[in-house]
């Protein structure tokens, strides 16, 4: 059970946990996810972590099949400028390794933004908290788990 996991369980949602065989070689685990699970890349979601201002961390959540925008993602926290936090930094604020940090149980709540095309879909898929390990949920469920905003983040 990772933290992700526990944070559903806990909060009483309902959801599904999806388990494949991760591939070490893929170039995204985005995409290896989407692929392996048999769903569209833009019902699956990417958790990546952000320095506002060079100073607070922020998540923004998007479909894997897009980038991040820095400059929508400072726009919708408030701040004027957004950098990619390090690979040490996203560790030690979630508690996640790379490429399996989940929106949810994190060791620190950061601020966090969920791509406003989530309200597409009846479910998303986003990282259980490692790699290889997805949960499925409603996008209503997974804003209000991590206290997130819908904002047009994905550029």
């Amino acid at each position: 059970m990772t933290p992700a996991i526990n944070s559903a369980k806990h909060a009483g949602i309902a959801f599904h946990v999806h388990d494949y065989a991760h591939d070490a070689a893929a170039e995204s685990f985005g995409l290896e996810a989407a692929e392996k699970l048999g769903v569209p890349p833009a019902q699956v979601f990417k958790t990546l972590v952000v320095k506002l201002d060079g100073k607070q961390l922020a998540v923004g959540m998007v479909p894997v099949d897009k980038q991040l925008g820095l400059k929508q993602i400072a726009k919708a926290a408030g701040a004027k400028k957004a950098t990619m936090a390090a690979p040490a930094e996203v560790e030690r604020a979630t508690g996640y390794v790379l490429g399996g940090v989940s929106p949810l149980g994190q060791k620190k709540r950061l601020a966090s933004f969920l791509d406003a095309s989530a309200e597409r879909f009846a479910t998303l898929y986003v990282s259980a908290g490692r790699r290889g390990l997805e949960i499925e949920l409603a996008p209503n469920d997974l804003m209000a788990l991590s206290q997130a905003q819908l904002a047009p983040i994905a550029a």
